[in-house]
Parts: structure tokens; C-alpha cells; sequence
């Protein structure tokens, strides 16, 4: 057992961190506070190939894995910059097409998934049925060559900066007239798909949307795989890769939020010269906050190298794990250091309070915590299912 990362990945790290910083969260915040995108940002990342990490090389990706993809959303993340599109498409877009695509989709959305200039958003969280796909009403019917699509998403993430989004909608099985679900690749731009922007509560530069798609037709090989036999272990491809590297953008900012509120108590004077960092009542709070988030990225290795390695039901409890570790490790990171700095932890300047809205939301999203607890007590604790 080794807890060192290769050489390799920490170059990653490293460079990550370095690109990060020459951002940081300032540009993050305005470029949010404007209604504009990272779009600067995410081209460097891509020409640098930090996009492609997880992506065969064939495809003009960096072939290693999901660990080295949470390396990239987590040092991003820790310089101030936590970009959601990194979860959306290199994370589940690349990862499902990648493993159950056909040869021709993999050549043509990979390469440029890779480089950063194609981005392929998820629809699958409904209005009535969240993200439980048993009860999907999106459904997609046969119509000639080609599909029909109709339904509605919601919380659909990136829409408008994306080409494609990857819609799971359900399909009848001829066999058993049964409904099953099944991927799409439909362009943003398709006949009959519209969308209504959400507005939220959380500074991102990465915008929120409902999704309607009305006779949506497509094409025959927009359908994800060979057949529809793929519809089901592509939508669970990607879940994992899902939770992994949005523990991994928690983590990252836990560890943004601690290094911003100790250098400040460190230096911050006000009772007998000594700085406010040295008394227990700020310090115990900050130190408490450190260790969640170290334990979190513990979970966050354990899951990435589980899943790497193929072990995906291994990987799926980790996963789950290092996601709620990670969602309460950020909020309470992100909390600690708005209380500590005082006043000054609610200024945009400070650059702490700015994340309130978005690791709140990390405790709900994807997946919430409490969906969480009800699967390891199921599959952990051998409890009996709950819902």
C-alpha cells in the first residue's frame, strides 16, 4: 500500500496548481458575477491537455485515469477555481462514450473532448423523478430511421456552452414491451430542444437549466452504443467517475477555504499583539475543518484507484464515501473560515463567503447525502432498503 503519487501525476498536481493560480478565484468570481464563462481558462486547460487526462490516448487524450482527472478538478478547485463542466464532460461524457460508445462516436466527440474544444453536457434529473431513472418520463420512440425524444430535465449544468447533451430517456424493448433506458446524443441546437436558464443561489460561472424536448428527432447513431442492450451500463459508467471528481472539487476547496483563513489569522492582530490564529477558540475550529478534508481526499484515493483498477463495485461504495466525506468536509471548511476571518469573511475581497452557495449545494448534488446514507446502509451495513 503507497499513499505517494507517481511522478508523473505529481507533475500534474503541480502544473494544475500553477495554471490555477495564475487565474484564481477573483477571475472566478467575475467572470460568475458578469454571466460570462471560464472560457479562458478552460482553452488553456485544454491545450495543456489537463481536460484529456482520463481520455485514450487514440483519441488524443492523456490515457491515464480518473485519479489523475481528480488531480485536475482538485487543484483547480484548491487555487479558487472549481469548475462543475469538469464533473459533466471529461468526468461522465468522456468516460461513458469512451467505454460504450461505438468506434465512430469515440471519434468524433473524444479528440475533442480532449483538447477542450467540444464539451458534452448530462440530462438525467427530472422534475418529478430527481435522478431516479426508474421513474424517467423523458421517452424516446422510433420514428423511421431515426428517434423522437420528448420530456423535460432539470438542473441540467453547462447547456449553454455545450454542443451535445447526453439525454438518458426511456425506450420500449420490443421483446418484453418493457421501458429501458438509453443515452442520446442530441445537439444543443436540435429542432423541438429548448430551455428556460434557472436562477441560483451560487456564485458560478456555470449556469443551471430546464431542458424541454418536444418531437426531438434524431438521427439512428444518436443512440449511445451499439444497441440498446448499452443503455443501462453506460448510465452507471458514469456515476462513479461523477461522484470521484466532485469529492475531488470539494476537497479543493476545502483546502482554498483553510489556506485563505489561516493566512489571514496568522497574520491578523488585535488582543496583545499576539495574531488570533494562536488562541484555540480559532485555531481548534480551522485544524478540526483540515483533518475532515484530509480524510476526505484519503476516500477520494481510495475510490479513484478502485475504479481505475476496474473494480466498480468497490469503487462505487468508495465513491459514495468520499463523496459525503467531501460535501460536509467543504461546507464545514468553507463555514470555519467565514466565522474566523469575522466581518472580513463575508467580503468579496476575502473570497471565502462566495463559496457558501456552491458547497452547500455539494451536499445535495448529485447525489444527496441522504441518498448516500440510505446506499451504505443497504450495501455497507446490510440494512434493508428504506425506499
Amino acid at each position: 500500500m503507497t499513499f505517494d503519487l507517481t511522478p508523473e501525476q505529481d507533475q500534474l498536481r503541480d502544473a494544475v496548481r500553477a495554471l490555477g493560480r495564475r487565474y484564481g478565484h477573483s477571475y472566478f468570481v467575475e467572470k460568475a458575477r458578469a454571466g460570462e464563462h471560464t472560457t479562458e481558462l478552460w482553452a488553456e486547460a485544454g491545450r495543456l491537455g489537463y481536460l484529456g487526462v482520463n481520455i485514450p490516448t487514440e483519441y488524443g487524450g492523456g490515457g491515464g485515469g480518473i485519479t489523475e482527472l481528480a488531480i485536475v478538478c482538485e487543484e483547480l478547485a484548491a487555487t479558487g477555481c472549481p469548475l462543475l463542466l469538469l464533473v459533466v464532460s471529461p468526468a461522465i461524457a468522456a468516460t461513458v462514450l469512451s467505454r460504450h460508445g461505438t468506434e465512430e462516436q469515440r471519434k468524433r466527440h473524444l479528440p475533442g473532448l480532449a483538447d477542450g474544444s467540444q464539451k458534452i453536457v448530462f440530462a438525467i434529473t427530472e422534475p418529478e423523478a430527481g435522478s431516479n431513472f426508474h421513474r424517467l418520463g423523458t421517452v424516446a420512440r422510433r420514428d423511421g430511421d431515426g428517434w423522437l425524444l420528448n420530456g423535460r430535465k432539470c438542473y441540467i449544468s453547462g447547456v449553454d456552452e455545450a454542443g451535445h447533451v447526453l439525454v438518458v430517456a426511456r425506450t420500449e424493448d420490443s421483446s418484453t414491451g418493457k421501458l429501458k433506458p438509453a443515452l442520446f446524443l442530441v445537439p444543443t441546437d436540435a429542432a423541438g430542444l429548448t430551455r428556460s436558464k434557472l436562477d441560483m443561489e451560487i456564485v458560478s460561472p456555470e449556469n443551471q437549466f430546464l431542458l424541454y424536448l418536444d418531437d426531438v428527432r434524431v438521427p439512428a447513431d444518436a443512440l449511445l452504443g451499439e444497441s440498446l442492450d448499452a443503455g443501462l451500463p453506460a448510465l452507471f459508467a458514469g456515476l462513479n467517475p461523477e461522484r470521484i471528481t466532485v469529492a475531488a472539487m470539494g476537497a479543493g476547496t476545502g483546502r482554498y477555504a483553510i489556506e485563505r483563513a489561516s493566512e489571514y489569522t496568522a497574520t491578523r492582530k488585535v488582543w496583545g499583539g499576539r495574531s488570533i490564529g494562536s488562541h484555540q477558540g480559532v485555531s481548534h475550529p480551522l485544524a478540526h475543518a483540515a483533518v475532515q478534508v484530509e480524510l476526505a481526499r484519503l476516500m477520494i484515493q481510495k475510490a479513484a484507484t478502485l475504479y481505475d483498477a476496474g473494480r466498480d463495485l468497490e469503487a462505487g461504495v468508495s465513491g459514495n464515501m468520499a463523496k459525503y466525506a467531501a460535501g460536509e468536509a467543504a461546507a464545514l471548511a468553507v463555514d470555519t473560515a467565514v466565522q474566523v476571518l469575522g466581518g472580513a469573511g463575508m467580503t468579496t475581497e476575502y473570497g471565502v463567503a462566495t463559496l457558501l452557495g456552491a458547497v452547500r449545494a455539494g451536499r445535495i448534488a448529485p447525489v444527496s447525502r441522504e441518498m448516500i446514507l440510505n446506499f451504505v446502509a443497504q450495501h455497507v451495513l446490510g440494512q434493508q432498503k428504506s425506499y
